[in-house]
Order: structure tokens, then C-alpha cells, then sequence
């Protein structure tokens, strides 16, 4: 069956609001692990992972740096409205570049409370670092679902990046109902983050401390870190009935070069993704060297991939074949990396090219990332599910997690 034709209702199962986790655990590595290895379900806590990966292990991790993506303006009669930035305007972003822009910059963003804007410019005061800051907004388009909003603020010559570091709140998810406070700046942001950009935690690595990283390195367990910024469609639900109505949302990937020789030089090893975003990463690699191995003189715009292509196009050669093929295409653009979007989905159906394992947490009933989940594993996520929901396991992004090792 092609993908298309699944049932949303069939990846559904009861979440009681009690299992859901609204706060972390401290320390980030006793959260609770529940481990799927040869069909079996064992129990232990982050912080004895090693212990249950394979041999020569090769772990992948999204190194995205969560930014503190929520505004909050008042208007003119002293209303509150909200303004959150989903990710900056235009094509082939370089996230690093944007934060570095003066002056002003240009967002796709929701607005909470967008009836009460009537002004032109929203602006606030914020302190940066003893410098008095104005910090102005003003809608300049309509999406179909959003706005775009250009932000401008004076002293112009403070790079943007510190001017939302400075006036935004860390966006939590939006089933935790109450305000961020100063502990979740730390703790809804992974301890290997790097490259700013998301605007929601790749919350799979929310349980790991640098004595468990430690761990992976005293084992021979290889660690690799690439990007892709999160965007707040990673909570979006499915609400078509079969997954052929459902638009996937798109989310930027940064792939460097070096990150792909590396890959190269452990492709023969056990690759396990630490999160679902690290694992449409690496699958959505695959599918960019298989379209360059077809056709080397694609172009930039081709090489996006579409959220049914792996289903719909034959894969023409090996993981290695691959990604050499994408590695010497950047290159021939005279870069050193690659800034593109990825709208691939992956659901029942789709026959994994790089990934052999997977360590998540345990998401939403009719969400993608429940398809990714029974993508690798069949049908045995509900019996996962139904143990972690007998045995106390705590559930979403705050929640605890899974090591799954599909047999081979």
C-alpha cells in the first residue's frame, strides 16, 4: 500500500493529560528508557544506554540550537499580543548568516491576538547588555496560515540573533499551558547545541548529560552531529482522514561536508538516529545522492525533497554511492555545505536506506511522528506504547524515551 492511503485513525491510542510530561527530570539522564531489541521490551534509565547499544554503534545527533522564538508586544491600549517567529522569509536561508543580519530581518510568524493590531508598528524597550534597545514590528503580508512580519530595531548594528535572545521567550510546546520560566532555557535545549534555528527542542536529546556522552566516547560508540531547525509544524496534527490530503511540513537542513565523509567512513556500521529529525536528516541525504546520481547536472530547486518522492522515485544505488554523490555536488557549487528544506515523510511503507535504529520519545496518537515510528518498527508500536503507558513511562517532548532496534 502506497503511504497516501493510510489511515490517520489507525495510529491513534488513549493519552490520559496525567501521562503527559510537563515538566523535566533533573538530572536529564534518570529519565526513564524503554528498550525494544529483538522484539523484547526491557526497562532501564538514559544514563545505562550504553549498555543496550549494538557494537561499533555510530549515534546521530541533531545539534539545532532552539531560539527564543516568542515575542510579546503590547499594543496601544496596553492588549498583549503574541508574535511567534516560525523561521525567516525567503529561499535558501543560511541561519547563520540571518542571525547575524543588522537592522532588520523578515519572519513567517503567528500572531496571537492578530485582531488587536490595528497599529502600524508594534515596539518595545528591551535591555541588552546595559544598551537600550527599540525593537519595532509590523505585518507586511498574509500567508495562508501566517503572516510575515519584518522586524526592525535600533541600534541597528546589534546582530538580530541577540536581539531575540534578548526579547523572546523559549517556545514550550503548546500543550504546556503555562509560561516558560528561566529553567527551561537550559532544559528545553539539548547540552550538544549549537547552530541557532529552531523553533521547537529535538527533544529525543533532551536526555542526554556530558557524563552520558562521555560514556558513548570511552565505549568506541561513535557520535556525529548535523542540523536541521525544527519548526513548529513538528506538532502540527493530521486532521485529513487518509495521509494523502495531510501536507507535510518542510524543515531546513544544514549538511556539511565534512559531517557526509564522515557518514561515508561508518556507513557499515549500526547508524542510529537520536530523534526523528535526525532520521528524516539522514533518509532525506539519501534520497538528494540518489536524484544527483540520476541526474549530476540537477539543480538547486530539484534537489528539494518533496514529501512523496521516496515512494514514487527508484532508488538507483547504495547508502555510499549516495552520499558521495551529494558530497561532490556541493563541492562543484564551490560550498562547504548545504542549505535546503526537507518535506519527506516517512510512514509504513517506506524502506529505510541509512537508518538502523532509533532513539525517541513517545509522541502524539495520529501524528507523523508516530508513522516514522511504525515505519521502522511495524506494528509493534502499539505494544510499546501499551507498555509505557501501564508502566508509568511520561509521555512528549518533557517525557521519557525508547531505544528501538527494528530486528534486522
Amino acid at each position: 500500500m502506497h503511504p497516501k492511503h493510510l489511515k490517520i485513525e489507525d495510529f491513534t491510542y488513549d493519552l490520559p493529560a496525567e501521562k503527559i510530561a510537563y515538566n523535566p527530570v533533573n538530572p536529564r539522564d534518570q529519565s526513564k528508557l524503554l528498550v525494544y531489541k529483538d522484539k523484547k521490551i526491557s526497562e532501564n534509565i538514559y544514563r545505562n544506554i550504553c549498555d543496550y547499544l549494538p557494537e561499533n554503534a555510530v549515534l546521530v545527533f541533531n545539534d539545532t540550537k532552539v531560539v527564543k522564538s516568542r515575542l510579546f508586544f503590547k499594543n496601544e491600549n496596553g492588549a498583549n499580543i503574541e508574535v511567534f517567529c516560525l523561521e525567516p522569509y525567503g529561499e535558501a536561508i543560511d541561519y547563520e548568516q540571518h542571525f547575524l543580519e543588522q537592522n532588520s530581518v523578515t519572519w513567517i510568524c503567528f500572531i496571537g491576538k492578530v485582531s488587536k493590531w490595528r497599529e502600524q508598528h508594534l515596539a518595545k524597550i528591551i535591555n541588552l547588555d546595559g544598551t537600550q534597545v527599540k525593537l519595532s514590528a509590523e505585518i507586511v503580508g498574509k500567508l495562508e496560515d501566517a503572516y510575515l512580519v519584518k522586524f526592525t530595531w535600533s541600534p541597528g548594528e546589534i546582530p538580530f540573533g541577540k536581539v531575540m535572545d534578548a526579547a523572546g521567550a523559549t517556545p514550550l510546546p503548546p500543550y504546556i499551558k503555562r509560561v516558560a520560566e528561566k529553567v527551561d532555557e537550559d532544559s528545553y535545549q539539548t547540552v550538544y547545541s549549537e547552530n541557532e534555528g529552531s523553533v521547537a527542542a529535538p527533544t529525543a536529546g533532551l536526555h542526554f548529560t556530558e557524563r552520558v556522552l562521555n560514556d558513548f566516547e570511552e565505549k568506541g560508540i561513535s557520535s556525529l552531529f548535523t542540523t536541521l531547525h525544527v519548526g513548529a509544524g513538528t506538532f502540527k496534527p493530521v486532521k485529513s482522514e487518509v495521509m494523502e490530503d495531510h501536507i507535510m511540513h518542510a524543515e531546513y537542513l544544514n549538511i556539511t561536508t565534512d559531517f557526509l565523509e564522515n557518514l561515508i567512513t561508518k556507513i557499515q556500521q549500526p547508524i542510529i538516529t537520536v530523534g526523528t529529525t535526525s532520521t528524516r536528516t539522514l533518509e532525506s541525504i539519501y534520497w538528494m545522492g540518489n536524484m544527483i546520481a540520476k541526474n549530476p547536472e540537477i539543480s538547486y530547486e530539484e534537489l528539494k525533497i518533496t514529501q512523496w518522492l521516496p515512494y514514487e522515485t527508484e532508488a538507483v544505488c547504495t547508502a555510499e554511492a549516495a552520499i558521495k554523490a551529494l558530497v561532490n555536488w556541493i563541492k562543484n557549487t564551490q560550498q562547504k555545505h548545504l542549505s535546503i528544506e526537507t518535506e519527506i515523510i516517512i510512514a509504513p511503507g517506506y524502506s529505510f536506506k541509512i537508518v538502523k535504529g532509533l532513539i525517541t520519545n513517545f509522541h502524539q496518537p495520529q501524528s507523523t511522528l508516530l508513522l516514522l515510528v511504525s515505519a521502522l518498527i511495524g506494528n509493534d508500536w502499539k505494544k510499546i506504547y501499551k507498555h509505557a503507558l501501564e508502566n508509568d513511562f511520561r509521555f512528549l517532548s518533557y517525557g521519557d524515551g525508547s531505544l528501538l532496534l527494528p530486528t534486522k
